[in-house]
């Protein structure tokens, strides 16, 4: 019987998945990575937050989303870097000269060739330009042509057509139940009820299940025994420079 496949940095593919929920990006400058998703890396690779002072004409260049600026760091060296997000689907995806806008929690990492804007539909980033980017998916991708309407938790993102606009059910809206929920948000809205409808040309990205990946932290450290910077519960955290070695150890 055959064993586990044992990857090192020279069998690892170039730009491409190790399998359906890893991603291996070959890093020859620097690439935008949101925290918490890169799970390891061969060679020599830094990791800044977004306002570090060397990296300011990069982020002028490419990184236009003072919401999210939190929740990147810029990746810098060369080497091999492994990214991955909580066992979704991951793959990558190449602009030409366009422009796609995705939900900013599914977008893992993308080349700063591409420029990353804030979407003024909330809980979504542009990318504008050339270039790869990396991102995760509740299950396969699955793209379809407008005219269509789609359920807002399968959407993923949109490529080279207009913003969606809001569609609900005629009867939904005549209900009194329906009326209710539209005001108070009792009850929820269904993908049945309200949908995201595109039309004109370009290209709709949908996976392939109506469940929104889990939401978390960007990067946090997760609050268990044993994980470095996890920290214990009660214990209050110092002041300063001591209260970076106080995360730094664990305590």
């Amino acid at each position: 019987m055959s064993g586990p496949v044992v990857h090192d940095v020279n069998t690892l593919p170039s730009n491409d998945n190790v399998n359906n929920y890893a991603f291996s990006v070959d890093v020859k400058g620097q690439w935008f990575l949101q925290k918490g998703k890169m799970i390891a890396y061969y060679g020599q690779i830094s990791f800044d937050g977004i306002g570090h002072g060397r990296l300011d004409r990069l982020v002028a260049t490419s990184f236009h989303s003072p919401l999210h600026a939190s929740d990147w760091v810029v990746a810098e060296g060369n080497g091999k870097m492994l990214l991955a997000d909580r066992a979704f689907d991951v793959n990558s995806f190449d602009l030409d000269n366009g422009n796609l806008t995705i939900r900013s929690g599914n977008l893992l990492a993308f080349e700063p060739t591409l420029s990353l804007k804030q979407s003024i539909i909330p809980g979504f980033l542009t990318l504008i330009g050339t270039g790869k980017f990396v991102a995760a998916s509740n299950g396969p991708v699955v793209f379809m042509e407008p005219p269509i309407r789609v359920d807002p938790q399968a959407l993923v993102g949109w490529a080279d057509c207009p913003a969606p606009c809001h569609h609900y059910d005629h009867q939904y809206l005549r209900g009194v139940m329906g009326g209710l929920r539209q005001l108070t948000g009792i009850g929820g809205v269904s993908g049945e009820e309200h949908q995201f409808e595109f039309i004109g040309a370009g290209t709709v990205l949908l996976q392939s299940t109506e469940t929104l990946m889990a939401e978390r932290a960007t990067g946090a450290t997760p609050q268990q025994a044993g994980v470095p910077g996890g920290g214990q519960p009660g214990v209050p955290r110092l002041p300063g420079q001591l209260g970076d070695l106080q995360r730094r150890f664990g305590l």
